[in-house]
């Protein structure tokens, strides 16, 4: 079996007082913001610095897992001792500070976005490069990758947290009030905008690995659609106050039509597109490949399933993929990799593990805390004739021998309805070499074999589908629907609003884009969603059901962290609801 390693240089500038030099010589060692973003060289590892703000310590404030609890097709899980999963999945606050790595890691990441800002607008780089032609090059792509990483930092905690403190620049005060939401989303909105404007228009497949990841003058494009609708959504449908503009700081506003333009604009320019079977989007498909082809001389035995389903991975390192046939689907994507106990897991991916099957463990699909386990009304809702019900679930209760279910018991963990997301779950698989997991990177493996370490694989932010489901709900026509529906194996049908979000929930189940959906269509306060609906459930054994009450009161938000409020000294007020 293959081994997939991935090195992962995490940078994080550290910013040090300068001291004063009795010898006149040049200080090497203390890089601050008079000695530091002089070079390209240093320029890219403060780009690093601002890219490993993505990265949060605590798991609640993962976004992947918090969407996902929140939302109504996952339920909280987990052992009985899983209070937190619990308390998020029925919007209560496990504890007064369970999203403050999210809000701690917004602002590193957008003082180091400042500082890249401000030193590249200044900075003059025509003696590294051959021509003025590639210095300019270098200094807009770079301007357009920390304005959209800004912004992006800033998108991902308002649609958590509301209003935002707004920072921008290095010498800003960092105690303002929360801006309002028209200001912190116009904020966003330009951010992205310039981007979009800076970085230069390349096909996908003309992107390195070495920047693969990176954002691109196509993602942000995409964001500020995604920007829009969450903005003009939430404000009409959840604060009230209709709006069909997204407001810009410096006046004037981004409107429908303009962003439908930039979304057609990557549809038709981009070179991205859907990879042609969904299932191979997903690193399951890669161990199905595998299990055909590690045992040429027939000494083990070839799984059932690998051999009958005959998926290829497309990869997870985009249209250049080393391994893998090239994914031209995923726009952006969280890279993970570095997992070491002394590191913690920070840069590992957590969430295979705790959405895991809970003790239980068969090939490929391993073991993990089987929090988020599936609503099993939403399950029965799905049409079978959708691929992607069998590509998105793990169906224990078929008991299906060939899938090492024949001695699995539902007894095990809360909230178990059987049913366990298949995209992001831990895998495994015995090759010629022993190695059981996969898409990690072990940098000190002195404990054994930790499967709590296994999972390096991808989170997908953006994947080129939200891009035609996206045009095909501002223009209301169904082209993008009907594309993503035939990947899909279904027919075509004509455009309404309640198919096109029927589409976005079996697309993009379980990838944390429900519950925004959610939220900026006002559904959350409907009765068109899974909340209030019970689900049969198994808590350590014992057969009942579950359902989960959304409170209106929080208008889809999250409690500011209490430890902020207090360091705020009344600067902040905390949401509502909480």
């Amino acid at each position: 079996m293959k081994k997939i390693i991935y090195s992962m240089v995490i940078g994080a500038i550290v910013l040090l007082s300068g001291c004063e030099d009795h010898l006149d010589t040049e200080n090497l060692y203390d890089k601050n913001l008079s000695t530091f973003y002089k070079t390209p060289t240093d320029i890219d590892e403060a780009m690093n610095g601002v890219y490993n703000a993505l990265f949060v310590d605590g798991v609640h404030s993962n976004e992947h897992l918090a969407a996902n609890l929140l939302s109504d097709v996952m339920l909280g899980g987990g052992g009985p001792d899983d209070k937190s999963a619990k308390d998020v999945d029925k919007f209560v606050d496990p504890s007064e500070d369970t999203y403050r790595s999210l809000w701690i890691e917004t602002y590193n990441g957008v003082s180091r976005a400042n500082a890249v800002i401000e030193a590249v607008t200044d900075g003059d780089f025509t003696r590294y490069f051959d021509t003025a032609e590639e210095a300019e090059v270098f200094k807009n792509n770079t301007l357009g990758e920390a304005y959209f990483m800004r912004g992006f930092l800033m998108f991902r905690a308002a649609r958590f947290f509301g209003g935002m403190p707004l920072i921008p620049t290095t010498e800003s005060d960092r105690m303002v009030p929360r801006s309002s939401l028209s200001e912190t989303w116009a904020f966003i909105a330009s951010d992205f905008k310039t981007a979009a404007e800076m970085l230069p228009k390349k096909k996908a497949n003309e992107y390195t690995l070495d920047t693969y990841g990176h954002a691109n003058v196509w993602v942000a494009k995409a964001y500020i659609a995604r920007a829009y609708l969450y903005y003009t959504g939430y404000m009409t449908n959840i604060e009230k106050q209709a709006t069909d503009a997204l407001p810009l700081p410096e006046g004037g506003s981004i409107s429908k039509a303009d962003v439908i333009a930039h979304l057609e604009d990557v549809r038709d320019n981009s070179g991205y597109r859907l990879t042609t079977d969904f299932r191979n989007l997903w690193p399951y498909s890669y161990v199905n490949q595998n299990a055909r082809d590690y045992d040429p001389e027939g000494t083990h035995p070839v799984l059932p399933w690998a051999e009958n389903e005959g998926l290829e991975w497309v990869g997870q390192d985009g249209p250049n993929s080393t391994i893998g046939t090239g994914n031209n689907e995923v726009m952006f994507a969280m890279r993970y990799g570095l997992a070491d106990w002394s590191f913690g897991q920070k840069f590992n991916n957590r969430i295979p593990l705790f959405f895991g099957i809970r003790d239980h463990s068969m090939v490929p699909f391993g073991q993990g805390w089987g929090w988020g386990t599936v609503h099993n009304v939403f399950y029965a809702n799905w049409p079978d004739e959708d691929t992607r019900k069998l590509g998105s679930v793990i169906d224990l209760n078929s008991k299906d021998p060939d899938m090492g279910l024949a001695d699995w018991n539902i007894g095990k963990g809360d909230h178990n309805t059987g049913l366990v997301n298949k995209k992001y779950t831990t895998l495994q698989h015995d090759g010629p070499d022993g190695v059981k997991g996969l898409f990690y990177y072990l940098f000190n493996m002195v404990h054994g074999d930790p499967f709590q370490l296994w999972a390096a694989q991808d989170f997908y932010y953006l994947r080129f589908s939200d891009v035609l489901l996206m045009h095909s709900e501002l223009t209301e026509t169904a082209d993008g629907l009907n594309a993503v529906r035939i990947r899909a194996g279904l027919d075509e049908i004509a455009y309404t609003l309640e198919d096109l979000k029927r589409e976005r929930l079996f697309e993009f189940a379980f990838e944390g884009v429900r519950w925004f959906d959610l939220v900026r269509w006002g559904d959350v306060e409907t009765s068109g969603n899974y909340y209030g609906i019970e689900a049969a459930v198994n808590n350590s054994g014992t057969e009942t059901t579950y359902s989960v009450q959304y409170r209106a009161e929080t208008k889809g938000l999250v409690p500011v962290p209490e430890s902020e409020v207090r360091l705020s000294n009344g600067a902040y007020e905390q949401n509502p609801g909480w």
